[in-house]
């Protein structure tokens, strides 16, 4: 049995890791124009480095591409090749903060960097904070918060497309970014 907290700020205070077994990396992007296909990757790491001055923190993460899922082995392999990830040549997704705003004591805008094959480009994540921490029953501090994000696929020169007779495209270029994670205090 876990017991729950408010946390002050300067207890939040260190670094934390992503614990990936209880944490998720998914996005959505728009297929055919009619429908939403989900998915995951499920290779990831992320350090968190909350400062007394919530500004001061820090994040980086990193994804492994070919850990991409979206429940279709056909559909994964095209992501996996040169049309999308190029997964050969760009193994890893990465994400480096530059600046935590704060928005209420529960929110807040991260701004950093995202690479994606090779390119770098500024995305803002809004970031939601649980009200609590809690203790794990083996006396581990868990700290957990969700962050989304909408990108441009185009931004990171990621084009690959077919247009539909009907009108439209296969594949949308905006696709939702959504994270749910729990964090363990290092000690």
């Amino acid at each position: 049995m876990s017991t729950t907290t408010t946390p002050k700020l300067e207890e939040l205070a260190g670094t934390w890791n992503v614990d990936v077994a209880h944490s998720g990396v998914e996005f959505v992007a728009r297929h055919m124009m009619i429908t939403n296909v989900r998915g995951r990757f499920d290779d990831f790491a992320a350090t968190i480095e909350l400062a007394p001055n919530v500004t001061d923190s820090k994040v980086t993460a990193t994804i492994k591409t070919a850990s991409i899922s979206t429940n279709s082995a056909d559909r994964d392999a095209h992501l996996r090749s040169g049309d999308f990830l190029d997964v050969e040549k760009h193994p890893e997704l990465t994400f480096a903060s530059t600046r935590l705003e704060p928005v209420s004591d529960s929110k807040a805008k991260l701004h950093g960097d995202l690479m994606v094959r090779g390119v770098t480009r500024p995305v803002v994540l809004d970031v939601e904070l649980e009200d609590h921490i809690a203790k794990d029953p083996w006396g581990a501090e868990r700290l957990s918060f969700t962050a989304a994000t909408r990108i441009s696929r185009k931004e990171w020169d990621l084009t690959w497309n077919v247009a539909l007779e009907a009108g439209g495209v296969l594949v949308s270029d905006e696709v939702k970014v959504d994270l749910a994670i729990v964090a363990t205090r290092q000690q």
